[in-house]
C-alpha cells in the first residue's frame, strides 16, 4: 500500500469514496435518514478540493484503486477519515493515521463517528465528550477525542 499526497485530480474519486463508505460502513450505526445528511452526494466538489489543499491530505493507494483518504489541519485537527467498505481492516486506515498523525506537533483532535470511536480508542485516543450535531435538518452523534503527542 502506497501513502501519497493529495492532488485536485483525486477530487471527485475521494467524494464518490466519501459517499460509499459513510452508506455502507457507517450504516450499522446511523439510520438512513442520517446517513443522507451526512453524505448526499451531492458534495461541492471545489469546496472539498479547496480544503483538502489547505491541510494536509494524504490518500491510500492499493495497486492501482484508492483504499482511503484523510486530512489534518495545522491545528491538529483530523477532519476526514475514511477506508473504503472493500478496504477495510487491511491496514489504510492505521497506515493514514500514522502519517498524518507524525504531521501534528502536539495536540490531535477529531470528532469520531459512532463507527470510529473504537479505532480512535485504540489508538489512545481520549474521548473528550459526547455531541450530537446537525447536519440538513438531521441529528447525529459523535464524539470529540484527542491525542497528545
Amino acid at each position: 500500500m502506497e501513502i501519497r499526497r493529495y492532488v485536485s485530480s483525486d477530487c471527485a474519486i475521494l467524494l464518490k469514496l466519501f459517499y460509499e463508505t459513510v452508506h455502507t460502513v457507517n450504516a450499522k450505526d446511523y439510520t438512513k435518514e442520517q446517513l443522507d445528511a451526512w453524505a448526499t452526494g451531492d458534495e461541492d466538489l471545489k469546496a472539498w478540493d479547496k480544503s483538502f489543499k489547505e491541510s494536509l491530505t494524504l490518500v491510500a493507494v492499493e495497486g492501482e484503486k484508492i483504499a482511503g483518504f484523510g486530512n489534518i489541519r495545522a491545528d491538529g485537527y483530523l477532519d476526514k477519515l475514511y477506508v473504503s467498505a472493500d478496504a477495510q481492516r487491511r491496514g489504510a486506515g492505521t497506515a493514514l493515521c500514522d502519517a498524518l498523525e507524525s504531521a501534528a506537533t502536539e495536540k490531535i483532535f477529531t470528532h469520531a463517528s459512532v463507527t470510529a470511536r473504537g479505532f480512535f480508542l485504540a489508538r489512545g485516543y481520549v474521548q473528550i465528550k459526547e455531541q450530537t450535531v446537525e447536519r440538513r435538518g438531521v441529528k447525529l452523534l459523535n464524539y470529540v477525542m484527542e491525542k497528545q503527542k
